[in-house]
């Protein structure tokens, strides 16, 4: 039995993959690693394949046409047979006492006849040059090393909200629900883990630092100058977001306000991006996108508009968008984001 699968997207990877595949098969046979060849043009896929072959019981290789990060991360999916699934970047890594700590509680649970719907644990941003490395951790949000629900969970600081690298789902949760993500798009990671929420009825945390996020490529989607280019997709993915779910109808409301307070992070990302553009056709749909938020689901966006991200992202005129940016500079240095 596999208990759990990994989905290494690769593009052009081959110079640093090896890192990211040596710690996930540091499992063993607990595990399977699905390195996904997403149209590269260097030798990702003959170093995939030489892995493959030395580890045929545990490592398959996918090799598909370019279609992003999204396309690989559904062809991991959809060939993953590991009872839970986590995506792991090819320029990240886990760290393997945490990993063979999760594998063991997972056995346990399965032992027990409990299949969680999601578990939690920490990440560090891996940043280049920085001696302290900043962990995420959820134990003041999270009950630690027990199952809980939505009624249970507590408050989250703005810095450490759920994202891709904390979170590994039930893989059948996954593919019962159909979760596609779109080709050649950016930021998918935000509708990776928003999507599934509504359909989480059980969850486990552990206070163990398992993901190592690095930070320090230019050419990185999180790089801010890449992001103001990028401004059109981070638009698109926070409309995804809107789209995806009417948060008025959800029952359960710790789940109500979390998935609130999420998507008022992504409409003030997507909001201090363009204002950061200092572009008036940028500064044009950012108001488009509250305008969007507006129409498809009023009570969300009064919500959203009146707490302290949505008014300090619509400030009035060119000293009210320079107030915006000190304001988002401040919260980045208060709160370590990508420190």
């Amino acid at each position: 039995m596999k208990y759990l699968s990994f989905a290494i997207p690769c593009y052009n990877s081959a110079e640093y993959m090896g890192h990211a595949i040596e710690t996930a098969i540091s499992a063993g046979e607990d595990v399977e690693v699905i390195i996904v060849n997403d149209g590269s043009k260097d030798n990702t896929l003959e170093v995939a394949q030489a892995y493959a072959q030395k580890y045929p019981s545990i490592i398959k290789v996918v090799d598909q046409g370019n279609g992003g990060h999204g396309a690989a991360v559904n062809a991991g999916l959809q060939a993953a047979t590991g009872l839970y699934f986590k995506v792991l970047d090819s320029d990240d890594w886990v760290d393997i006492d945490s990993l063979l700590t999760l594998i063991s509680t997972i056995k346990e649970q399965v032992k027990n006849h409990q299949m969680i719907d999601m578990y939690i644990a920490n990440y560090v941003y891996e940043k280049v040059g920085k001696k302290h490395k900043n962990v995420v951790r959820y134990t003041n949000a999270l009950p630690t090393n027990q199952i809980f629900d939505w009624n249970q969970v507590r408050h989250f600081r703005l810095d450490q909200y759920i994202l891709m690298h904390s979170v590994i789902y039930r893989t059948e949760l996954l593919k019962s629900i159909g979760l596609t993500l779109p080709k050649h798009t950016f930021y998918v990671d935000n509708i990776y883990v928003y999507d599934p929420l509504p359909y989480v009825k059980s969850m486990y945390y552990m206070d163990i630092n398992l993901y190592r996020y690095f930070i320090g490529r230019e050419d990185q989607s999180v790089n801010e100058k890449i992001m103001i280019q990028r401004a059109d997709q981070q638009i698109f993915i926070t409309k995804h977001l809107i789209d995806h779910c009417n948060l008025q109808t959800l029952g359960n409301k710790k789940l109500k306000l979390y998935m609130t307070k999420y998507l008022a992070i992504m409409m003030t990302v997507s909001s201090i991006v363009l204002i950061r553009s200092h572009n008036k056709e940028n500064l044009i749909k950012k108001d488009e996108l509250w305008n969007y938020l507006k129409e498809r689901d009023g009570k969300t966006y009064e919500k959203i508009r009146h707490g302290i991200l949505g008014i300090a992202m619509n400030l009035p005129g060119k000293s009210g968008r320079k107030i915006s940016e000190i304001l988002y500079l401040v919260a980045k240095k208060v709160v370590g984001f990508q420190e």
